[in-house]
């Protein structure tokens, strides 16, 4: 609730003639009980509107269920945890009010084993409609584009156990034949939830549930995205968590999704070290994700391997009319603080290489260059919505925070140094 309100009363002129003093007096503390009694009315009702604003809510109906025990849980990361319940009457309504979150959070609508997956960002007002016992795959849901997208994955995620069971019954398949044919359709299954939920908005709560999908193989549920070994299923988690380190900050899904990229990235390399032969101590893992592209020199340079400064990445096209105002605030603040740690990575998205190769001869920092241009899998992996962009990285080599966060740059790299 707001600690102040600010509170407006329009009242019409009154004249009012009074030849007694008292009577005047009087009159007076009337009018101006009457004003505070006003006040004080329209303040209490500010602020129960601040207070509503502060909730979501969650309403809806579901049919052919009288009598059944409706379930709100939410999804934390240690489980579904029941916070609400309600018993459904004849007409199946129910209404569920909750604290707003600061960053999107997951609940579930459940009678027995029938469940509904809600996504909350801060005060929605969502609407559910459904039948028992099929509400699963056939409810109806309003007021919030982010929980209209995880009916579509969670149907998604139906039709592709429903496709692996067809498979796993298939009479005329043998073990290798089942696990080659599972493999493919779930391959194929991870492009279209990438190229569709995930890439275009990592940020979303969307793509953070997609993410975690799974289906059940033989008697085990595995993830449809592997986050422990896999390097583009690592990828994936990798840029959803740093879109949402982004946008929520210091969260507890934040947290735990840098964690899950992180040992996944561990892992991969340990993987790919045994089967170099490579000492398995010179491993190090970081908590970027890694750029690995020429520089105009025509050395890979690689961007998790700055540790121990504090980095600028910069997305950046030099054929702007804007280029040469920016590079020379770049340079004034390289020369400023190099010397204490201060490194650029600047990644360049120019069409013309040559052009490129020119425009850095004389820039002292690291300059590299995507010939995919504005098809880069890195402007997706970092959410860049626009150039040019940039991102600050601490000493640890992890992700401080990014432009639209910072209203002071000089301010901010002193703070890391």
């Amino acid at each position: 609730m707001p600690n102040r309100f600010f509170c407006a009363i329009f009242a019409r002129e009154i004249s009012i003639t009074f030849t007694n003093k008292k009577t005047l007096t009087r009159e007076m503390n009337k009018i101006s009980n009457h004003i505070l009694k006003t006040a004080f009315a329209a303040c209490v009702a500010l602020s129960l509107g601040a207070c509503t604003s502060q909730q979501f809510r969650i309403s809806g109906n579901i049919s052919e269920a009288k009598d059944s025990m409706l379930y709100l849980d939410h999804m934390s990361l240690n489980g579904p945890v029941a916070i609400d319940s309600t018993r459904l009457g004849e007409d199946g309504a129910f209404a569920f009010n909750g604290k707003a979150p600061e960053a999107p959070e997951f609940y579930r609508l459940r009678i027995g084993r029938q469940i509904v997956n809600i996504a909350i960002d801060s005060t929605e007002q969502v609407s559910v409609k459904a039948s028992y016992p099929s509400m699963s795959a056939g409810y109806e849901v309003s007021g919030s584009d982010e929980c209209a997208k995880i009916k579509e994955l969670a149907l998604l995620q139906m039709q592709l156990q429903a496709q692996i069971n067809a498979i796993a019954q298939a009479p005329d398949l043998g073990v290798e034949a089942v696990e080659d044919s599972v493999n493919h359709i779930v391959d194929a299954y991870k492009e279209h939830i990438k190229e569709k939920y995930i890439y275009p908005e990592p940020m979303k709560a969307s793509a953070y549930f997609a993410l975690f999908q799974t289906v059940r193989l033989g008697y085990s549920n595995a993830l449809v995205f592997n986050p422990r070994n896999t390097e583009q299923d690592v990828k994936v988690f990798a840029a959803v968590a740093t879109s949402w380190d982004t946008y929520y900050p210091g969260t507890e899904r934040v947290e735990n999704l840098h964690n899950i990229a992180i040992e996944g990235m561990k892992n991969v390399r340990i993987l790919k070290a045994r089967e170099q032969s490579i000492d398995l101590s010179k491993i190090t893992v970081s908590d970027v994700i890694d750029i690995a592209l020429p520089d105009n020199k025509g050395i890979v340079q690689h961007l998790n391997k700055m540790g121990g400064k504090v980095v600028l990445l910069d997305f950046h096209v030099f054929a702007t009319s804007e280029s040469t105002a920016r590079i020379m605030q770049l340079r004034d603040l390289y020369n400023k603080y190099h010397a204490q740690g201060f490194e650029i990575f600047q990644v360049s998205l120019d069409p013309d290489e040559h052009f490129w190769k020119t425009s850095t001869s004389a820039l002292p920092w690291i300059c590299v260059r995507d010939e995919r241009g504005l098809d880069s899998p890195y402007l997706t992996s970092y959410n860049v919505q626009a150039l040019p962009t940039f991102f600050l990285v601490n000493r640890n080599n992890a992700l401080h925070k990014r432009d639209a966060q910072i209203k002071d740059l000089e301010a901010e790299i002193r703070s890391l140094l």
